[in-house]
């Protein structure tokens, strides 16, 4: 029964390791076979081999095989960054290299301005159409999600986030705006604000949305020809008067994009 249940044990947390960052599924099976031969009586010794094993793959050998499959690392600069670090951990920080471009022409469009593009879920490493929970569509190195612009109380622009995942703290609609989350909640869609319990805690409470931050960061991203659409709240587009068709509205089956802007090549 005790071999039975380690077994089921082992199995789900494969699973787990592998839904959550794609290689760490096979990385832990590899470290118990690594630890059974390794003959020392070291307390965890199972988990030490999981962790320098993985961390070593995530830094070192997954980049240098990603580009077998069409993807490279998002390349961090002094105004690229990721929000949250787990996200690099993680292995969800791939994209194809058109999209590298894009946010390197963003950036390059943002240099006289404080703005920083941080960035949070991108893409898995290997092999389309793997998933890459809880998104319905990062699964082709093409997608990749963008934090939003806030600003101090006395309309300084700051570069830090409201949530440590850096999704969950909404920007909802004000009185008077058209208001689709009530409408996806109404209609059944009751995974539409799922992502407030994705938060790992709400921080910098103080500090609230820039609309004209946010809307610089949009206008520069829409200056790029290889951007194919560009999903945010209808309440924030129109809010922030933004018309380009290719802003759309990505339905109640996602979940709401008043927290990220997500943005994809054509």
């Amino acid at each position: 029964m005790i071999k039975f249940l380690k077994f089921v044990f082992n199995i789900l947390l494969f699973l787990v390791l592998t839904v959550l960052t794609q290689i760490g599924g096979i990385v832990y099976f590899i470290s118990l076979i690594l630890s059974k031969k390794i003959n020392t009586k070291l307390k965890l010794k199972t988990l030490f081999i999981f962790i320098i094993f993985y961390l070593v793959s995530t830094l070192i050998i997954v980049p240098l095989i990603a580009p077998i499959f069409g993807r490279e690392k998002i390349k961090n600069s002094i105004k690229i960054n990721p929000t949250n670090y787990m996200t690099v951990l993680l292995n969800r920080n791939y994209v194809q290299p058109k999209l590298n471009e894009l946010l390197s022409d963003t950036e390059k469009k943002l240099a006289k301005t404080t703005i920083e593009i941080h960035y949070l879920d991108a893409n898995f490493p290997f092999i389309n159409k793997f998933p890459l929970l809880p998104h319905l569509s990062h699964n082709d190195g093409k997608k990749i999600d963008i934090s939003l612009i806030y600003e101090t109380e006395n309309g300084t622009v700051s570069n830090k986030q409201k949530a440590t995942s850096g999704y969950g703290v909404f920007e909802s609609p004000n009185s008077g705006e058209f208001n689709q989350i009530e409408k996806c909640l109404k209609n059944g869609y009751f995974q539409y604000d799922y992502p407030k319990y994705l938060t790992l805690g709400s921080i910098n409470d103080s500090l609230v949305f820039s609309e004209k931050g946010t809307k610089k960061l949009i206008q520069a991203i829409l200056k790029n020809q290889t951007l194919g659409k560009l999903f945010i709240e209808p309440h924030l587009k129109n809010r922030m008067n933004l018309n380009d068709d290719r802003i759309r509205y990505h339905g109640c089956r996602a979940v709401r994009h008043d927290d990220h802007i997500h943005l994809q090549l054509r």
